[in-house]
């Protein structure tokens, strides 16, 4: 038999996004003081203020024990309990920096987050992408403009204009920004618009 994670169907190239996966973070474990050896606690996932998933976890040094069930497709409840090991790298300032080693079969990849299938395992193993890998480009310019709008206080939406320099702001950064701004919408309009039109032109063939 294969190790843990052999033969799953994770490794079929799917391409789901990260956020498609609960996830567990080991970073904001430490910083929660999770991490300590001999500890027993849980972590859930809520859904509109309602859990929807949880999991057990005992700590023991340089691992932690995860603890679970799970189904898939409708089948049978499934028991899991396996080890995740942990690895310490320095920090520049000090300190100690945690990571999961991931525990799916012939990987060992030192990574910060876990997604959970039938097992926890990296993105690599499930083939993830992140949500702004899978943005058309249109999005990801107005994603960028909304951002720089948010900044600068103005209303959601490339479409809705212009607004005031924020009380406060240097005149030198406002320009800078509402350059930045103005080049991603425009960028994110002619990418709709070449869609558009390619779309259009794809119609008349049909006629």
């Amino acid at each position: 038999m294969g190790g843990m994670g052999s033969g799953r169907h994770w490794y079929l190239g799917a391409k789901e996004a990260t956020t498609d996966y609960r996830a567990i973070d080991v970073r904001l474990w430490k910083k929660e003081g999770l991490l300590n050896p001999h500890q027993l606690f849980g972590w859930q996932w809520s859904r509109n203020g309602k859990c929807v998933a949880s999991i057990q976890m005992r700590t023991e040094p340089d691992r932690v024990i995860l603890t679970y069930r799970h189904r898939s497709y409708g089948q049978d409840w499934k028991d899991e309990s396996y080890p995740v090991f942990l690895d310490w790298t320095s920090c520049h300032l000090g300190g100690q920096r945690p990571w999961f080693l991931c525990p799916a079969w012939n990987c060992g990849r030192r990574v910060a987050i876990l997604y959970g299938g039938g097992i926890f395992a990296c993105r690599h193993c499930y083939q993830l992408a992140y949500p702004s890998q899978r943005e058309s480009p249109d999005d990801r310019a107005a994603r960028r403009a909304n951002k720089i709008r948010e900044k600068l206080g103005w209303e959601p939406g490339i479409l809705n204009g212009r607004g005031w320099k924020p009380k406060g702001m240097h005149w030198s950064t406002f320009e800078r920004l509402t350059t930045q701004h103005d080049a991603f919408v425009q960028v994110s309009l002619a990418e709709v618009a070449g869609r558009l039109n390619l779309f259009s032109k794809s119609l008349d063939s049909w006629i």
